[in-house]
């Protein structure tokens, strides 16, 4: 099946695990994290008080590093009540600016795929996260000339995308969003009328989990990013 019905204007692309590599760093970053704090806890359990405290603080740091950072510090205090010394927090501190500084590594074809569908459709990132950090990543990843319009989201629910489609000048039915998280990126779309293509990513953040069989007239699963191509044209 294909898209050959509907009148697509606008494609848009989360950005990490989408265009780039993101949760991995993420992980590799918390494992560091569990060995500084294994004398408190085990790793199961300070990782469960980890994301606790990560969806405790949405809503006043928002997504991103710097919030992962401040959340990692407050656990850390928390799990240890309060017994952790000042050189624990400089390195939950200093794994946090090397978090910052990882590279960008562009996910396998994401390249042709923005290169051939630049010249058909107006396309726009459309991300969670630090907007500095978003935007250094955009601007490292030298991805940025193929996009019409950046936005960095607080949240992604169906009445932000509502918004950004407003924004957009749009219907929600000529509005395509692509990502790897079914919860933000593509159930909020469809819901409002757009169409979204979920690419699983092999590494997603538990707040990202969703258990559903979702099934939409507008709505596709790929298996990699250059499956897209097929189905839009």
């Amino acid at each position: 099946m294909t898209y050959t019905n509907t009148n697509i204007k606008v494609i848009a692309f989360d950005a990490d695990d989408t265009l780039w590599v993101n949760e991995p760093y993420f992980r590799k970053t918390e494992e560091k994290f569990y060995a500084l704090l294994e004398n408190f806890l085990t790793g199961h359990n300070i990782e469960r008080e980890l994301l606790k405290t990560e969806i405790g603080n949405l809503a006043l740091y928002g997504y991103g590093v710097k919030g992962f950072t401040l959340s990692m510090i407050e656990t850390a205090l928390n799990v240890s009540d309060k017994k952790i010394n000042v050189d624990i927090v400089e390195k939950v501190i200093k794994m946090g600016k090397e978090l910052l500084e990882e590279p960008i590594e562009l996910l396998e074809g994401v390249e042709d795929v923005l290169a051939q569908l630049k010249p058909k459709y107006k396309l726009v990132v459309a991300t969670k996260g630090d907007l500095l950090d978003q935007q250094r990543k955009l601007h490292k990843s030298g991805l940025g000339h193929y996009f019409h319009h950046i936005e960095v989201m607080s949240e992604k629910g169906e009445e932000d995308y509502s918004k950004l489609i407003g924004r957009l000048d749009i219907k929600p039915e000529e509005f395509l969003m692509i990502g790897n998280s079914l919860k933000s990126d593509v159930l909020p779309v469809v819901k409002i009328g757009g169409h979204g293509i979920h690419i699983p990513f092999h590494t997603t953040w538990a707040h990202e989990v969703v258990d559903t069989n979702f099934e939409h007239p507008n709505f596709r699963i790929a298996e990699k990013i250059a499956d897209i191509l097929e189905w839009i044209e």
